[in-house]
């Protein structure tokens, strides 16, 4: 059955390859952005395309992207919350103002966007929450402070909004990508460099912003691939919780969990110990 799918971020990168796969797919798509004619000019004009200006950041835009939405098609059936950035940085070296933005973007801006759309699916007693966030949302890494903790901030609050919503027929899922070849790397679109300059991290902030400068346009996941699997899982009707996306997440994601295990093992019974003792 054709959907109506409501896509952030889709003026470039993976938005624009899942706005083309629902498409594709027979579906109607809400592609929105900051640049309404950019998304166009991306995706192609067609009669089930709608594109709305949108700034995931301003709550009264999602407001009224999701009035234009159900306006022209009548009901939003999948959200997906692609939008975002990344602020790349050791932690001392990223400002108060940078962190905040991060979160702001990657963390707050979906929350107005399914804050603004969550009535449409109630009503409906349907729907599906589709979220990107990253395997930097399961796994810490070096020089993605800032930008884990906002996908990290991500996945507590997924994992906790579906008891929120399944009474209602709105199913959720996450979808945590490894390296795929999109524009996140791209500086200055996506990728934004830390303000601040300490001494002790110099050599190391050097050398690590030139591999990553490196690895863009070198990442082996494909998003057109990766949009596709997102719109065959949303068609299945059977959203999984989480979609760990690629085999290089998949790998990082499993030997985090060895890890996590060996952790409980190596001090389990020291935590077994912390209950009252019995009277």
């Amino acid at each position: 059955m054709s959907k109506v799918w409501f896509i952030t971020g889709a003026g470039r990168g993976l938005g624009i390859d899942i706005a083309q796969k629902a498409l594709a797919a027979g579906h109607s798509v809400v592609a929105t952005g900051r640049n309404a004619d950019r998304m166009l000019q991306a995706v192609g004009a067609r009669d089930n395309l709608l594109t709305v200006a949108l700034d995931i950041t301003d709550p009264e835009a999602a407001l009224a992207a999701a009035k234009a939405a159900v306006d022209r098609f009548g009901r939003i059936d999948v959200l997906v919350n692609n939008a975002g950035n990344f602020y790349a940085g050791y932690f001392e070296e990223i400002s108060a103002t940078q962190f905040r933005a991060q979160m702001e973007t990657n963390f707050f801006g979906p929350l107005n966007v399914t804050r603004a759309i969550l009535p449409v699916m109630r009503k409906q007693r349907s729907g599906q929450v589709i979220t990107i966030t990253s395997t930097a949302g399961l796994i810490g890494q070096e020089f993605v402070v800032a930008y884990a903790a906002s996908k990290f901030a991500l996945e507590g609050w997924m994992g906790s909004l579906r008891f929120d919503v399944a009474p209602y027929g709105i199913g959720t899922m996450s979808a945590e990508p490894g390296f795929f070849r999109t524009e996140l790397l791209v500086e200055g679109a996506s990728t934004i460099w830390p303000e601040l300059s300490i001494e002790d991290y110099d050599d190391r902030t050097a050398q690590t912003i030139a591999a990553w400068k490196g690895m863009n346009g070198q990442q082996g996941g494909d998003p057109a691939k990766l949009a596709a699997a997102l719109v065959t899982l949303s068609d299945s009707g059977e959203l999984p919780l989480r979609f760990v996306a690629g085999a290089d997440a998949m790998a990082a994601v499993e030997a985090n969990l060895t890890a996590i295990q060996g952790q409980i093992d190596a001090h389990r019974d020291l935590s077994a110990s912390l209950a009252f003792d019995h009277a």
